[in-house]
């Protein structure tokens, strides 16, 4: 059985989007090498990532870019050449190693976890991942805490949940890595 890992950008008063639905401020400001390489060890972890419509055209724009890889060689690469499940009704996927998923949500990612395989991803994507929780298909929210507070947005959570902390890992330019495990 497949782990199910959600990552996802958050402000430090527990958002994924600002009351606009902006995630523009998880991106913004300060550089940090050490960070940098992180997410390009992230990028290299060859397990299969899922995407809800949105954040997936948001990636499927840029990350098979000429401007990816020149900004952002390591984690284009990696990105490119993952294993990759989009959630919609309404698109077809053309990004290479690109799969619908269809049917139920639910029932679809339960399958997908049961196939086997190094693991998956769900990057950003807060309504699915939202679902999938309640669901129970979870095993790890791996959060990135931007140091910004939003004063309101979209959270991950609806219902109360209960995690255990698994690891953290600070970084100069303000981020917290944090990894929780569903309790």
């Amino acid at each position: 059985m497949q782990r199910l890992r959600v990552f996802e950008s958050i402000s430090v008063d527990g958002y994924f989007t600002d009351a606009r639905g902006d995630m523009s401020w998880a991106h913004a400001g300060r550089e940090d090498p050490e960070f940098a390489d992180w997410v390009g060890s992230n990028a290299r972890s060859r397990g299969a990532l899922l995407f809800g419509r949105k954040t997936y055209q948001m990636m499927e724009a840029y990350w098979p870019t000429p401007l990816a890889m020149q900004q952002m060689p390591v984690v284009a690469k990696g990105m490119n050449a993952a294993a990759k499940f989009v959630v919609s009704r309404t698109i077809q996927p053309t990004w290479s190693n690109t799969q619908l998923l269809k049917g139920d949500l639910i029932e679809a990612v339960r399958a997908l976890k049961a196939s086997g395989g190094p693991g998956i991803t769900l990057l950003g994507s807060g309504s699915v991942a939202t679902q999938l929780g309640e669901a129970g298909l979870v095993d790890e929210y791996q959060f990135v805490i931007v140091p910004v507070a939003l004063g309101g947005g979209r959270t991950v959570f609806t219902k109360p949940c209960k995690l255990r902390l698994l690891d953290q890992r600070a970084f100069r330019c303000g981020n917290l890595v944090l990894t929780y495990g569903a309790a």
